[in-house]
């Protein structure tokens, strides 16, 4: 790191959100987002992280997890595996984390008209003594777009890495060049970065994909600003970055100010359940065929020209383990369903 430049745990902090998953009350599909952190991005490691403890509504006989809809044995294991999260996170970053302190303060989560009383999910926020690791428990279902706003207004840092359970990282990102051409855009308002996506399967060669060149606005917004960028400390590395028309929730680094101004302007915003995508992506777009690309500033890390995938999505909704996970591979290999073989993790290798 060059003299002078802020360290990455000074600028950015983690925010997982998780919730019940068919895996529970194990936390390997939080395990393997962290281990995909030390394999491809070491210092994510040292960042302060807040892990939103997501709950659910119903209880049914057949789930359905973007609902909030669990079964009765997903609801029976859920607290368990609150602790077990808990436990695993502070043994990640604390050598005796069993004598961890956590101090606990009340919040709330509003929503929707003031005027309705039930428009607001309190929750209970559980920190360490050096503010490194932060828990949320709400007492009701926040839903994915609460859950990061709420852990937004916590956060103390410029930036912010937003990552869901279920995905892990799959090739080195550089992070730290990439935080330092962030802060270096906050004073070239002619190219903001403001949001920057990891690139996964079903986004290669977005660039030249019909999502872009279908749409002559979008075509030359991805004509004028799509390049590499360097940094004054190390021009010699570049980060390639194309125009993203979209606001996705999968991994994701964005400016904290940003996110709350853009995403969370007002209560109305966002309801209890929301998915940011669902309830903003095609507002976003929208507004960005008609020209307020900067507006949204959102970018997608662009190695090799769109052809190398920075990120995997292990379906966390149907994810029972690894073993499971492989069998699934396979058959869906067998039987040629090649998107449904890539998309649960299959390799041309």
């Amino acid at each position: 790191m060059a003299a002078g430049v802020p360290m990455t745990n000074s600028l950015l902090t983690i925010i997982i959100t998780t919730s019940v998953t068919p895996s529970a009350p194990s936390t390997e599909l939080i395990s393997s987002v962290l281990e995909s952190y030390r394999r491809h991005c070491p210092s994510l490691m040292d960042c302060k992280v807040i892990v939103v403890l997501d709950s659910y509504d119903k209880v049914v006989t057949e789930a359905r997890l973007k609902k909030g809809c669990v079964t009765s044995d997903q609801a029976r294991v859920f607290d368990l595996y609150k602790e077990n999260v808990k436990d695993f996170i502070l043994e990640q970053h604390y050598q005796s984390h069993q004598d961890i302190t956590l101090t606990q303060t009340q919040a709330e989560a509003e929503y929707g008209s003031p005027h309705d009383s039930q428009n607001a999910v309190t929750y209970t926020a559980l920190q360490t003594h050096d503010k490194r690791v932060t828990f949320i428990e709400p007492s009701r279902r926040l839903g994915f777009g609460l859950a990061v706003r709420s852990a937004l207004r916590m956060t103390s840092t410029p930036y912010v890495w937003v990552q869901q359970h279920d995905w892990i990282l799959t090739s080195s990102f550089p992070i730290e060049p990439l935080l330092q051409i962030m802060r270096d855009s906050e004073s070239e308002p002619e190219v903001p970065i403001k949001y920057v996506c990891l690139l996964a399967v079903r986004m290669l060669k977005y660039a030249v994909s019909a999502e872009v060149v279908r749409f002559p606005a979008l075509r030359n917004l991805t004509s004028t600003f799509k390049r590499e960028f360097s940094t004054k400390e190390h021009p010699e590395m570049k980060i390639p970055l194309t125009p993203l028309f979209f606001w996705h929730d999968k991994p994701h680094i964005a400016s904290t100010a940003h996110y709350l101004a853009r995403v969370f302007p007002s209560r109305l915003a966002m309801l209890r359940g929301d998915f940011i995508e669902d309830k903003i992506g095609q507002r976003a777009r929208t507004q960005m065929k008609e020209g307020l690309f900067t507006k949204w500033a959102t970018w997608l890390y662009y190695p090799d020209e769109g052809n190398e995938v920075c990120s995997k999505h292990l379906h966390g909704r149907m994810y029972h383990g690894a073993e499971k996970q492989a069998e699934k591979i396979a058959l869906a290999r067998q039987q040629g369903d090649k998107l449904a073989w890539r998309d649960l993790g299959g390799t041309d290798g």
